[in-house]
């Protein structure tokens, strides 16, 4: 079985990649390549890069159907490795998605269950 892998974009972003049909933030652009996360890595992500935001989108992609981008690096800033995708990310790949509102951003049952 592959993985499952989240993108987080504010309410702006997902706008933006719904009419350009692309996911890239400002900070992909800025280090080179799609930033993700795995279920585990998602609370932190939120709480460290997602303060500020009222509402956010939540993008869940299967690892198989973007493999050839897919590169794992090690994050000398969280101590970790994490998936990176090197190209285009296009909206057609996402398997589902979420709409998350401040609430300490409670992630989906079926996240969670995930990341445990």
């Amino acid at each position: 079985m592959h993985s499952l892998l989240y993108k987080v974009l504010t309410i702006q972003e997902w706008e933006a990649a719904s009419q350009s049909g692309q996911i890239c933030t400002q900070l992909d652009v800025t280090d080179g390549f799609i930033h993700l996360s795995s279920a585990s890595q998602l609370n932190m992500t939120l709480s460290l890069y997602f303060t500020q935001e009222e509402s956010v989108v939540l993008l869940r992609f299967n690892e198989a159907e973007i493999i050839d981008g897919l590169v794992y690096e090690y994050s000398e800033k969280r101590g970790k490795e994490f998936a990176h995708f090197y190209g285009e990310l296009s909206i057609t790949k996402i398997l589902k998605f979420w709409q998350l509102d401040r609430s300490a951003f409670s992630l989906p049952g079926e996240v969670m269950r995930e990341a445990e």
